[in-house]
């Protein structure tokens, strides 16, 4: 796509926005995920004239997510495939509990339109980070538990390699929020207990969610702040997810140290992170527009090979990204 055009559709993102609403409402998503769809096909199911639909299928041809086909000059004749499934996608977007809803309600207004100032340093995104008050706290954690649904398909997808094959594991999920993640995989592997490593002021919101899932006795709550102190011992799994690419590279590199020095030979680490790519930076726009202001926060997407070089020279071996919906990286601490 040209910058022009691209330009364009984002001029018009409010309406884009409308079509697909409408086209996910009207089921006509799901219609096209099962495969090609006359003009014909797609009336019926919406009762819609021919003439109107045949435009309202150009404006989605427009965002590229319909392809057409036309067999002669009636627009009756035109077929519509959708490259790749749109109505997951659309739900996850449009959805009551989506990232992007979740995000909306911070003050990214203040900034709007302002930014050259904040280029400058003039004015700032009113951001507590990191966070400081237990409100602050709370409203971080529900952001973070609003990205959790394909973190946790992935580490239900990869479970036998991240906890093994039945063996008693204690995982250790550092920065792992408000016990989101670990409740949701802790339901699928009973011989795993999970404490969650956070703020002090976090623990409420861990007991809560572990009573709210029945899972006192498996889930707990480890104090502390990983920036000032080294992290605790004892864990067969630990984890980072989401949480490195917050930080300049030489503190991320010092908490992939301090992972080493906290592990024994042989345990495993994980790395759940947005990798650089273009797909991640489009989910991660709305953090890259509101922390343009935020000094404290650095919020840099890196390269998969930043932390496959990082965990090898820090001394973990066997590196690999599995498979999964999220990006996930797992290394052996060597011997």
């Amino acid at each position: 796509m040209s910058p022009r055009s691209l330009f364009s559709l984002l001029f018009h993102g409010d309406k884009a926005l409308d079509l697909v609403q409408t086209a996910l409402a009207l089921g006509m998503l799901d219609r096209l995920d099962a495969g090609p769809a006359g003009l014909g096909a797609l009336c019926e199911l919406t009762g819609a004239r021919p003439l109107r639909m045949y435009k309202f299928m150009d404006g989605l041809e427009s965002l590229g997510l319909v392809e057409r086909r036309q067999a002669g000059d009636s627009i009756e004749s035109s077929t519509y495939t959708a490259p790749q499934p749109l109505a997951v996608a659309a739900r996850a977007v449009l959805g009551e509990g989506s990232i992007e809803r979740d995000r909306d309600r911070y003050p990214w207004r203040e900034v709007h339109g302002k930014l050259a100032g904040v280029l400058r340093g003039e004015r700032a995104a009113r951001f507590d980070w990191p966070p400081s008050t237990p409100e602050a706290v709370a409203g971080f954690e529900v952001s973070m538990a609003a990205g959790c649904p394909p973190i946790a398909e992935s580490f239900r997808a990869n479970a036998r390699a991240l906890f093994g094959a039945g063996a008693p594991v204690k995982w250790l999920d550092v920065g792992g929020g408000d016990g989101t993640l670990a409740a949701e995989v802790l339901g699928l592997v009973p011989h795993v207990r999970a404490d969650v490593y956070n703020l002090p002021a976090v623990e409420p919101l861990v007991a809560r969610r572990a009573a709210d899932a029945r899972l006192e006795g498996r889930l707990g709550f480890a104090g502390g702040d990983f920036l000032r102190e080294p992290l605790p011992r004892g864990y067969g799994v630990l984890s980072f997810v989401r949480v490195l690419h917050d930080w300049p590279a030489e503190v991320a590199r010092t908490l992939l140290e301090k992972a080493h020095a906290a592990l024994e030979p042989d345990a495993t680490l994980v790395v759940c992170e947005e990798f650089r790519t273009r797909d991640r930076l489009a989910v991660q726009f709305f953090w890259t527009y509101f922390l343009v202001g935020v000094d404290a926060c650095v919020s840099r997407l890196r390269e998969v090979e930043w932390y496959e070089r990082a965990l090898a020279e820090v001394g973990f071996t066997d590196v690999r990204v599995l498979p999964g919906a999220f990006d996930v990286l797992v290394a052996r601490r060597a011997p």
